[in-house]
């Protein structure tokens, strides 16, 4: 049986030689056992520092890396083409910066202007490669988002090494069709739900046995590592298609769901139900609700049962989710529309946006009627 191991990455500091870091690329996980693989094959059926500078020169690979910090017989020349390889293993980063605000997102603009339009938004503590710099902005991509930021509110080189190195989290991705999340690591143990492919979840610990224990929400449960790739994973930027709304959709919607966007991020705390110091699933839809007047119990199983139960395909943003394990409801998510979710997930993720089928749905309900 092959063991599998998440690379840690070396950091520098000023008493040390360079070295160059260990690849952060996972490996990826094999059959551990031909019987297994036989088996586990129908286990997937249904049932600031400062600006960053112009980064393409000499001089800004040093400000942007740790060009000051080492002690080396190396040429300055010999250290920056070092320096450039190195920067490359950090997630697949060249120029790694990090999103660097108190709260709420940094806005991602197609021009450098605060008068530039919207393409998307950067979560606090996202990742993002920069790609160049223009009075005092800096252009970036981040997920499936390209565009200008203020520099000001990114971290950058050394900086941004650590904070990766801090956030960084061990990340397990589908790779089948309908991926059975099992209660315990056993073929023979209860089938909570399923996730699709591509679909990802937050690793806990990658056992010997060929499973894996992973974060569904804020439970620990268990993968066959047959069937997922692992992943060193950061946080990347929100689209705007993940931010829009259908026609249709009243304003009272669309303000509800905008409020409750602008508590991402923020921590997730088992019975809590503060959006700033943190709440659970229940507790976070309870708080956004409140605010329009609306009064829920604090539980996702006594939500269920309010309002009026509809199916997928009538879904609106404002419109509630649940998800259930054995047949009993143990989680709610708040649907904003474009086929996502805004939930507080786990003590790892806190409050974050995913798919709305990011696990099986076992019931949606309609609380606002108009």
């Amino acid at each position: 049986m092959k063991k599998h191991r998440i690379g840690m990455i070396c950091v520098l500091s000023s008493c040390m030689l360079f070295m160059e870091p260990l690849s952060a690329s996972a490996t990826e996980l094999k059959d551990v056992n031909a019987s297994n693989k036989i088996n586990n094959a129908a286990d997937t059926t249904i049932v600031d520092d400062t600006s960053a500078g112009d980064i393409d020169g000499t001089e800004d690979m040093l400000t942007a890396g740790v060009g000051d910090l080492y002690h080396s017989p190396l040429s300055k020349v010999e250290y920056v083409e070092i320096a450039k390889k190195a920067e490359g293993a950090l997630w697949g980063y060249t120029h790694l910066g990090i999103c660097n605000v108190e709260e709420n997102n940094l806005n991602i603009r197609q021009e450098p202007s605060e008068d530039g339009k919207l393409v998307g938004k950067l979560p606090k503590n996202a990742a993002c490669e920069i790609k160049g710099s223009e009075n005092g902005w800096a252009y970036i991509a981040s997920g499936k988002v390209e565009g200008y930021v203020k520099e000001e509110y990114l971290l950058t080189g050394f900086d941004a090494k650590m904070k990766g190195e801090e956030l960084a989290t061990a990340i397990a991705v589908s790779t089948a069709d309908a991926l059975n999340i099992r209660e315990m690591p056993s073929l023979d143990a209860e089938v909570v739900t399923q996730v699709a492919s591509g679909e990802s979840l937050d690793i806990v610990e990658i056992q010997d046995d060929g499973w894996i224990k992973v974060y569904l929400d804020d439970e620990e449960v268990f993968v066959s590592a047959d069937y997922v790739d692992v992943k060193s994973d950061l946080e990347t930027a929100i689209t705007m298609t993940e931010l829009m709304y259908g026609q249709g959709v009243s304003d009272v919607r669309v303000d509800l769901c905008q409020y409750a966007k602008q508590f991402l991020g923020n921590p997730y705390v088992w019975g809590g139900t503060s959006l700033t110091k943190g709440a659970d699933c229940s507790g976070f839809v309870l708080s956004v609700f409140s605010k329009y007047g609306v009064s829920l119990p604090h539980s996702s199983r006594a939500q269920s049962k309010m309002g009026t139960a509809i199916n997928a395909s009538q879904l609106q943003p404002g419109d509630l989710v649940f998800y259930a394990k054995g047949g009993v409801v143990n989680h709610v998510a708040l649907y904003i529309g474009g086929g996502q979710v805004i939930h507080a997930s786990s003590p790892k993720t806190g409050i974050k946006i995913s798919s709305y089928n990011y696990r099986t749905p076992y019931k949606m309900v309609r609380i606002l009627q108009s």
